[in-house]
């Protein structure tokens, strides 16, 4: 049984408090502060060219830029879906505790309002979809198949583990979507929303899981590292849907072969996990023996 830090639990409490009072200062409503009946600016992108799947590969050269920009709707909209994915995920997650929780409790309160966050967060980019004309393509079939395991496998640091590469990765790639200004501006301001809100999410998760770690036992510990290496790869691999490719004219299957051998987009990856990957070694969520698994997920090269 691990044996609870006094002032490590008021020190948690405390910074939930302090999130809390964050929320209620900074939220965004997406029906007012997006301009949902703008239309597309001709010309812009959906996000960043540099950061597309197949940027420099040979399919990449053989499409014309009219092409690209539609792959980039098509992209960033497998990227949104999976996030819609993976925020019903951590939903069940943060109520699944907050069942059993007090509460009383500054951080069962900060876990309702995240949930809150999160349930406007799917709709905005749900909208933000449809405002594009283009599919939700979300997971693969035997992907979303896993996820139902997630509330019932993920707890402890393994689950605040796994919010962390749900967030961090896609968090960093929208702090630059956002301020680039070759990307359409709907597409700009569902970032900005998102990872002001999310800033919160992160902090409150990256707090649990320390807690979470503090004195386990290695075997039960090995049993976390090994999931959190398996979240790591199935949700990075699971960001572009193969099918995003045949929008554009492209043989999917090839696509999807060029674009995970693109070193260009191995680089991405691991750019967007620059920064919480350090943070999840430091706090033993990766382990040597999953190190294949991490490198598979692009995250560690």
């Amino acid at each position: 049984m691990t044996l609870l830090d006094p002032t490590a639990e008021v020190a948690s409490e405390a910074l939930a408090a302090r999130l809390m009072r964050s929320a209620a200062r900074q939220s965004y409503d997406p029906d007012v502060d997006l301009d949902w009946d703008a239309p597309p600016v001709p010309g812009l992108w959906w996000m960043q060219p540099e950061r597309m799947s197949l940027y420099g590969t040979k399919m990449w050269d053989r499409l014309d830029e009219e092409q690209r920009i539609a792959l980039s709707a098509h992209e960033v909209a497998s990227i949104a879906s999976v996030g819609i994915w993976f925020e019903i995920v951590l939903m069940q997650l943060l109520l699944r505790d907050a069942y059993v929780a007090d509460p009383t409790s500054a951080r069962t309160q900060f876990a309702l309002t995240e949930v809150g966050d999160e349930t406007r967060h799917t709709v905005m980019f749900g909208r933000a979809i449809d405002a594009m004309g283009v599919p939700a393509y979300g997971p693969r079939p035997h992907i979303r198949r896993i996820g139902r395991l997630g509330p019932v496998a993920l707890r402890g640091p393994g689950a605040y583990a796994s919010i962390l590469i749900g967030e961090e990765p896609v968090d960093r790639w929208q702090r630059e979507l956002a301020r680039d200004e070759r990307v359409q501006p709907l597409m700009r301001m569902v970032s900005r929303i998102h990872v002001t809100e999310e800033a919160r999410h992160v902090t409150f998760a990256r707090d649990e899981l320390v807690r979470a770690v503090r004195g386990m036992k290695r075997t039960r510990l090995a049993w976390h590292q090994a999931l959190t290496a398996q979240v790591a790869y199935v949700t990075m691999r699971s960001l572009v849907h193969p099918d995003v490719y045949a929008a554009v004219g492209l043989d999917p299957e090839e696509a999807r072969r060029q674009a995970l051998g693109n070193e260009n987009y191995r680089e991405t990856i691991a750019w967007m996990g620059e920064k919480v990957v350090p943070f999840l070694e430091e706090n033993g969520m990766v382990a040597a023996s999953q190190r294949r698994t991490w490198r598979a997920s692009f995250l560690i090269r």
